[in-house]
């Protein structure tokens, strides 16, 4: 009981660095690629989809097969 009690902290800060990231990644967006290449303001959970797919297909699911 006492390691998954430990880990909570841990999980909570790992959710926060998230959902920051994903903040950041719409802030950025928002402020330049309107101007930069005339497209539309996204919001936070297009940013959040955005970022799911430039993971999978830049990033990879990384598994072992053995």
């Amino acid at each position: 009981m006492y390691q998954l009690l430990s880990l909570v902290p841990l999980v909570l800060l790992v959710l926060v660095v998230f959902f920051v990231v994903v903040t950041l990644f719409q802030w950025l967006w928002n402020i330049t690629m309107p101007d930069v290449f005339n497209l539309k303001a996204i919001t936070y959970w297009q940013a959040f989809r955005l970022l799911l797919i430039a993971g999978l297909l830049f990033g990879g699911l990384h598994y072992n097969l053995k």
